[in-house]
This record gives C-alpha cells, structure tokens and sequence, in this order.
C-alpha cells in the first residue's frame, strides 16, 4: 500500500478548520516575580501556551482576546501582523510576544511538529546556557558563587557589577547633591526613583577609587574563576557615556564575555562611541520590540552581540528574524530571558532556528520548583548546562496545572478562569484611511 504524506499527520487536529474560542491567564509568581502565563483555547480541544514578560500587566494579552476569537491559530504570521501594532518596547511588548508563543504551540499542535520545525528547522540539538547571577558583597563571594554555577555544568556565566554597592562609600562617585541620596541618607537607587531618569542624564560620575573598587572586585571573582570561563558583565548603574568608556576600558584586563546595557539602547551614536573606543564587546537589546528596532544599531555597527528577549522582541518568528538580521552585519545573538520554563522553551525553540545564536540565559538557577510548571520534558530541564530541543509538538512540553495553582500570586488567584469580559473588546484598529 501506498503510503501518503497526509497519513503521518495527526488527525487529532484538522488545522483548516481549527479557530481560537478563548483565551485565559493565570498569574503565578514569587520573590516579586510575576509571570502571567495565558492560554488560548480553540474549537477542537488544543490549547496553546504562553507568557508574558515578568512585570508586564495580563491586561496586554487579555484586550488582544477579540482581535483573536475565530481566528484560525495557524495563520501565525496573519495574527502577529493583525496585533503587533498592539506592542511596545519593553514590557509593553508583552501580551503580544506571549499570543506569538501561544500561536506557535498551537501551530505545531495541529501539525504535529515541533515549533523549530515551523521556524525552518534546526541548527542544533542543545542550548546553551548562560547562567546569570546578581550581586554579593564581595568578588570573592560572587566568585565562589560563579565557580559552584560552573560545577553544576555551566559553561558560560553573567553577573551583575557596577555603582550599587558604591552608593555611600565616601569618595566612590561624584553626583548632584539629591541624586543618589535623600536627606535621611536613604539611597534613592534602592528606592527605584533613579530608574526615571536615563542614564545620560542623572550625571553621575565615577572616581578614580570608585573605578578602582570596580576592578578589584572583578579580579577576585577572576582569581577564583581563573580566566578561561567565559563571563558577561550587566547592571551598571545610570552612568553616562564617558564613564562608560573609563570603567569599559580598565575591565579590559579581565577578559568579559561582553558588557551589557551599559547605556539605553535607544542612544546608537553613544553605542558607536562604546563600541569603537573598547574592545570588549558590548551587547544591548533586552527592552527592544521588532526587528526594524534593532536596525539602526546593526547599521551604524554599534554592538558586538544583539541580546533580544522572546517576550518583549516578538514571540519566536520575529526574533528569528532578528538573528538573521544582526547575521547578515557579522553580529551575534543571545537571548535574554527571565521567566518561566514556558517563555523558556519558546526562546529554546527560537534558538534552535538562528544560526548566529550563543547562548540562553537562565535566572533562576536557586529556585528549586522552577522546573515543576511543565512536563513532557527531561528533567531536570537544564542538564550540564544545556536544554535539550524537544521533537514535541508545538513548544514541545505539557502543562503541569498543579504546580501552576500552587504558585498562583497571592494578588490573583485564578486559574484559567473564563474572560468573557473581554469578548466585546473593540476599537478602529485599522492605521491607514
């Protein structure tokens, strides 16, 4: 007998006639962490699973609810296109990256294939991790801290450095009188207010002893580590660009993987000035939504490693093409990611599918139920410092509803609760007359 294509096809779903009915969230969370994780229901009893970017309010995904029921999920491209315009930098991006993540599960669903396989296939069969890490007191402590990550079976690290823990040291940092402490002493900068002011423009400077603190706390993390293990440096602090350039220029010496969001993404000429006066390579790219964003640092060559998120750039297909783009200009991609395991196997299908990608991050390494939101996978998830590309269908694991009740945020107990409040949701969305 003859064998026809259409027999291997899982006639569980018939894809042309499959519409979306719903779409539900459930919020778990800790530690101030909060993931709404959104699921959206269709006609023939496939569900799609997605997540929107920690911080970001369900409210991004929920009000793209009726630009969506009756749609048939598979058309991924026709629905980014429909929504993206709903979209921001930043968290705003969230609802519509995790609706992208929701449509390629589905997709892959009704296909019976594995997301990759929609992006073009893959590349590889393991994704590196990177493993990020905030700050200790001290480089000693952070590099005992980095050196157990290796020993878990990390190959690639991040941690946090910069002006925090030089607020108060006498002589440390230069600023206006206000701008890090309030009258009581109280550093603003834990207080988040410095966060509303760009970094060009809180004018805080960087002593020469303040510098100086910053090095020796990177060569005692280096004396533990050794110099070999490739490590990214994040979390500054809201300097300007001159700083930027003196503290990039003495960190030379230890060898960085790469210097993260040392200045706004938006500023491309001061990312020019970073990148052509040091020469450790410098990667933004966190907060940026769609492609045509990323455009103008790839043009003016200002960045050595593009460093996108899945759940604000614009789900799977539009940071794929993000790589592709940053590929064709001779720069790298890695991906930022703090979330659950659910945006984590979307970034690993992403990665999967982009050829000029390095590494993934992880953030959670110290949570010990993080693996417990999905199933169908290896566990644990992360082995050795890798994530295995699942052949699943869709983003290639099973929900786990137990573990996701048991971590509902406190503020928001639902659990896939029906939203029918946000079935009449309507408004002229059309950008042209």
């Amino acid at each position: 007998m003859t064998v026809q294509p259409e027999d291997n096809i899982n006639t569980f779903s018939r894809p042309s006639e499959l519409r979306i009915t719903d779409l539900r969230v459930a919020t778990v969370g800790w530690d101030g962490w909060r993931f709404p994780i959104i699921r959206i229901d269709t006609n023939q009893g496939l569900n799609g699973y997605g997540e929107v970017r920690d911080g970001a309010s369900k409210t991004f995904a929920l009000m793209l609810k009726s630009r969506l029921v009756g749609e048939n999920p598979c058309n991924v491209d026709k629905l980014f296109r429909k929504i993206k315009q709903f979209g921001h930098h930043a968290r705003q991006g969230g609802g519509v990256c995790a609706v992208e993540m929701a449509l390629m599960d589905l997709a892959g669903k009704a296909y019976g294939v594995p997301a990759h396989m929609l992006a073009g296939g893959k590349f590889r069969d393991a994704i590196r991790l990177y493993c990020d890490t905030p700050n200790e007191p001290t480089g000693e402590a952070m590099g005992h801290k980095l050196k157990g990550r290796l020993e878990s079976g990390f190959t690639m690290l991040k941690m946090d450095i910069g002006i925090q823990p030089l607020i108060g040291v006498k002589n440390a940092l230069g600023y206006p009188a206000g701008m890090l402490n309030t009258d009581d002493g109280t550093p603003l900068e834990r207080m988040l207010d410095i966060y509303s002011i760009q970094h060009p423009f809180t004018h805080v400077r960087l002593t020469k002893k303040g510098i100086d603190m910053i090095c020796e706390y990177v060569a005692e993390i280096r004396a533990v580590v050794g110099d070999e293990v490739p490590i990214a440096a994040d979390h500054f602090g809201h300097i300007g660009i001159d700083d930027c350039i003196r503290l990039g220029e003495a960190l030379e010496q230890f060898n960085l993987a790469w210097l993260e969001d040392m200045v706004p993404w938006q500023f491309t000429e001061q990312w020019v000035q970073l990148e052509r006066a040091l020469k450790t390579p410098v990667c933004t790219g966190e907060d940026i939504y769609l492609k045509e964003s990323f455009l103008p640092l790839l043009q003016a060559h200002a960045v050595n490693v593009i460093h996108p998120d899945l759940a604000t750039s614009g789900g799977i297909l539009e940071t794929k093409k993000i790589g592709d783009l940053a590929q064709e200009y001779g720069v790298s991609m890695a991906l930022h990611m703090a979330g659950t395991p659910i945006s984590t196997m979307a970034s690993v299908q992403c990665a999967a599918a982009t050829e000029n990608f390095i590494a993934l991050e992880h953030h959670f390494v110290e949570v010990p139920f993080w693996g417990d939101f999905i199933d169908g996978v290896p566990k644990p998830i992360i082995q050795n410092g890798y994530i295995s590309v699942p052949d699943a269908p869709g983003l290639g694991f099973t929900i786990n509803e137990d573990a996701i009740k048991e971590h509902l945020v406190p503020q928001d107990r639902t659990f896939f609760e029906p939203t029918s409040q946000w079935d009449a949701e309507h408004s002229w969305d059309r950008l042209w007359s």
